[in-house]
């Protein structure tokens, strides 16, 4: 689920100094620590661009659905409201809006309600400046944090998604955020934190006509995004040389091994994986082509290649920029591919039909299909293709949205 091409971006009216740590410091570097000259992963590439992290949707209601709560409980919204993200950064937000709602029976606020303004940072997103609205009101006892969509979040309706048809577009990570949170707040007050969280986006509906929600079956709104809170931005050419500079070190270090990463989990599965040093990872994001061509002319003797199962399902596709405003998911390669793995007619022809690549997946999974290691194989093929006669073995990872591994592809040993 994306709010834009690429994705969902970083935000908010935090304070000045809150972007800094939750991407990698501009600060002064410890003496004989490692620089962004000679770091690598996405700290290290972040760092070369020059290019400010901003703050996803996700993180955004968190904050404002913390400070609500306390008021919910308090009376007092906290302003700045600083939240935990799940790599351990903690910053600060303020408020653009706070409201309390009349006295009930017990005293306390029916309702109080806050909200965020997402800062993108340097990166292009349909939704900077969007405006994150929270509101918060008591559940009947036992029954938790529970979610709503507001006026501008969407609706899941077609299957899919890591969401269940019907709920709110607030997705898993933004979920357990938020309840952590409320969690955290309710025990500071002897309290069990028995809530329901809705929250809107100002004008999200509009907003979403210009992203793929209405493709994907996300209807009247924007999703809720964000697996680390903190979006990395993306200047094309700034982010191909900052790739260019991690092959660059890598081979400088003499390692023999790198991997090509589209994101923050991916990048921690092939260190679970392999063990590497942070100067082996690359942080290529939607840009495989820059990895590959890169190493045709300065090769490394491994490549491993990590990434969700749709983009690099693109990339078996042949496609080497695998930004979705400029390469789409192709189903009927996905069809094709399951059956040579064996899927029957109707399997097919359900894959074909499919709205999303994790959907097309999870059909074959369901059928025992092997589609992510067939994905990996021909994505693999494709790379290698891009290598040429490059002296550079390559393996594919696939994997889902929670890390696990889909599919994989290492070629047998040359002869």
């Amino acid at each position: 689920m994306s709010d834009s091409a690429r994705g969902d971006t970083p935000t908010s009216h935090s304070t000045p100094d809150a972007a800094a740590p939750a991407a990698g410091s501009h600060s002064g570097t410890p003496s004989g620590a490692p620089t962004a000259a000679t770091r690598g992963g996405r700290s290290g590439q972040l760092e070369h661009t020059g290019l400010r992290p901003g703050w996803t949707t996700g993180a955004c209601a968190t904050a404002a659905a913390t400070s609500a709560y306390a008021a919910l409980l308090t009376g007092e919204f906290t302003d700045p409201v600083t939240i935990t993200l799940p790599k351990g950064q903690t910053p600060a937000f303020a408020l653009t809006t706070e409201q309390l709602g009349p006295a009930s029976g017990s005293g306390d606020p029916e309702w109080a309600a806050a909200a965020v303004t997402k800062d993108a940072g340097d990166d292009p997103d349909v939704t900077h400046g969007a405006l994150i609205e929270v509101r918060v009101r008591a559940a009947t006892p036992g029954a938790g944090v529970t979610f709503e969509a507001g006026d501008g979040v969407g609706t899941v309706t077609l299957p899919g998604l890591p969401l269940a048809v019907g709920d709110p577009a607030i997705n898993p990570v933004p979920r357990r955020l938020i309840t952590e949170h409320l969690q955290a707040v309710a025990a500071d007050h002897g309290r069990a934190a028995d809530v329901v969280v809705r929250i809107g986006v100002r004008d999200g509906e509009q907003i979403a006509r210009a992203t793929w929600n209405p493709r994907l079956g996300i209807l009247g709104g924007l999703s809720i995004l964000g697996t680390t809170g903190v979006v990395v931005p993306y200047s094309c050419a700034a982010w191909i040389d900052s790739i260019h500079r991690g092959i660059d070190v890598a081979r400088a270090l003499g390692h023999g091994h790198v991997a090509g990463c589209t994101g923050s989990t991916s990048e921690r599965v092939v260190t679970q994986l392999y063990d590497l040093p942070e100067t082996s990872l690359l942080d290529m994001g939607d840009f495989v082509g820059a990895v590959l061509k890169h190493l045709r002319r300065h090769p490394v003797a491994r490549l491993t290649i990590c990434g969700g199962f749709a983009k690099l399902s693109k990339l078996a596709a042949g496609h080497l920029d695998l930004h979705s405003g400029r390469s789409q998911v192709d189903l009927a390669l996905l069809a094709r591919l399951a059956r040579e793995a064996g899927a029957d007619d109707a399997l097919t022809r359900a894959i074909e039909e499919s709205t999303t690549g994790l959907g097309a997946l999870q059909l074959a999974q369901a059928a025992d299909i092997a589609l992510g290691d067939e994905v990996a194989r021909a994505a693999c093929a494709q790379a290698q293709a891009v290598l040429r006669d490059a002296p550079v073995t390559v393996d594919v990872i696939c994997i889902d949205r929670a890390g696990r591994i889909v599919g994989r592809h290492t070629p047998p040993p040359q002869p």
